[in-house]
């Protein structure tokens, strides 16, 4: 084990690990938004309480994802120096603009939505939970922009005498197809894990209070989640389909590591099971479904798709030798692990529907835990989108430009590298804890109470009321 070794290992957990905040926050912030323009234009008290109730989770997610995502750029600077060095002029700006305009938007509106419940007018605080919802996902698209130039890079000069990637076309950055079909799978996923906790949640509370008053509002929220879910569902597919047949255009050969395609095929098939020798040079055994391989990756089932071996002669006469094709067990079991994950969550999200059919009230405790463990689900699917797309692209840290272990710093030592590990994994353990115990807590306390108080300082004119937190 080595600098780089632990590096690599750092950054890959800290990633999936600050993942797991980013889609619940994104799809919350936008379905919290939905509810209270559903109180505002209607004036049902029933949305009311749901948009504070699932509001107050959005927030509690928020504020953990801030302080793991600050983590991830401390990085880039400590153990990935030379990548910064090499790429800063291109990775930096699409970051830059993420923090000073879209975290901004968010952050700001967020603040006065929190605070401005009876203060502002209604329309302002709506447009308030709108714009940080809206902040949010334009923050997604600018990381994502940034992500897809080490997946395709575009826009950009090499300097001969600095040796660093110079900016040349920052719209050919922020275009790039990559990220346009990454953003749109990347928000379905998001809506997907948002959608199964609020099914969890809904679903817990209306089968365990079947006599509460606040029963009805529980059962849209299923309701709502649930649908959701396999809407969310539906276009992680279509997206993800389109995705593949851009990743077979862009690299090859992570489309052939998740697959297990060592030799090139045309048409090629579907592995639904491969094994492969222990070097990863050569199939040993398969299951496939013939034609839905080329169809996917090339839109056309009688398409060509290039080999893991074939691309490795490639590369290495376009490169210099080396080994270029990906850890293949990884990519092929995470590629397949994210897809299986993902479909579980859509079928808990069709069985709850089905067992609320003509206004039934689900009895089956098996539902009841399934429905417990769904919002793990689409986590699980998207951490493993995340490790197939990052471990895919290997050894590549930029695609065809530079090599992971060129990027790492030169001067960070294994022990201190080792130091920074640990320490951030226990905090990050420490924090996981305290989140998981703060979702818990509130998402059991149930829908608040909007009884107007009785007190005597009630009658006091708003002006004279100091600004209060409104959870």
């Amino acid at each position: 084990m080595d600098a780089l070794d632990v590096a690599r290992w750092q950054f890959g957990v800290t990633t999936v690990y600050h993942f797991l905040f980013v889609p619940l926050t994104i799809g919350l912030s936008v379905l919290v938004a939905i509810l209270q323009t559903m109180w505002y234009r209607t004036g049902n008290e029933r949305y009311l309480k749901l948009t504070k109730f699932y509001g107050k989770l959005f927030l509690i997610n928020f504020a953990m994802g801030v302080v793991t995502g600050i983590v991830q750029e401390f990085q880039f600077g400590m153990n990935w120096s030379d990548y910064s060095r090499f790429v800063g002029d291109i990775f930096g700006a699409p970051l830059a603009i993420e923090a000073l305009v879209a975290f901004f938007l968010e952050s700001t509106f967020i603040g006065l939505w929190i605070f401005g419940w009876d203060r502002l007018p209604k329309r302002l605080h709506l447009a308030a939970i709108w714009a940080a919802a809206i902040g949010t996902n334009l923050s997604a698209y600018f990381i994502l922009a940034a992500n897809s130039f080490m997946q395709n890079p575009v826009g950009f000069r090499i300097n001969p005498d600095s040796g660093r990637a110079e900016l040349t076309d920052f719209v050919a950055v922020l275009t790039n197809k990559v990220a346009l079909v990454t953003f749109p799978h990347t928000l379905a996923g998001a809506f997907l894990v948002a959608g199964s906790l609020v099914v969890t949640v809904g679903l817990w509370h209306m089968m365990r209070n079947r006599d509460s008053p606040d029963t009805g509002a529980y059962r849209f929220a299923t309701k709502l989640g649930s649908w959701v879910v396999l809407i969310s569902s539906a276009l992680v597919v279509i997206t993800g389909d389109i995705q593949g047949k851009i990743m077979t255009e862009v690299q090859p050969m992570k489309m052939a590591a998740a697959e297990g395609l060592y030799t090139t095929e045309s048409p090629a098939s579907f592995s639904v099971l491969t094994v492969g020798s222990l070097d990863g040079s050569r199939e040993l055994f398969a299951v496939k479904i013939p034609y839905l391989l080329s169809f996917l990756g090339t839109g056309d089932p009688n398409g060509t798709v290039q080999g893991i071996n074939d691309l490795q002669a490639q590369y290495a006469s376009q490169y210099g030798p080396g080994n270029y094709a990906p850890i293949i067990p990884v990519t092929y079991w995470s590629f397949r692990f994210m897809i299986a994950f993902g479909l579980a969550a859509a079928a808990i999200a069709l069985l709850v529907l089905w067992s609320q059919r003509k206004g039934r009230t689900p009895t089956s405790k098996w539902l009841l835990r399934a429905g417990l463990v769904m919002p793990v689900l689409p986590l699980l699917a998207n951490s493993f989108g995340w490790i197939f797309t990052e471990m895919g692209r290997q050894p590549w840290i930029v695609f065809g430009e530079m090599l992971t272990r060129d990027g790492v710093s030169r001067t960070v030592s294994l022990t201190e590298v080792l130091t920074s590990f640990t320490a951030f994994t226990v905090i990050y353990a420490v924090l996981a804890v305290v989140e998981f115990k703060l979702l818990v807590r509130y998402a059991r306390a149930g829908v608040p109470d909007l009884t107007p108080e009785t007190d005597d300082d009630t009658d006091d004119d708003d002006a004279e009321r100091p600004l209060a937190f409104a959870y």
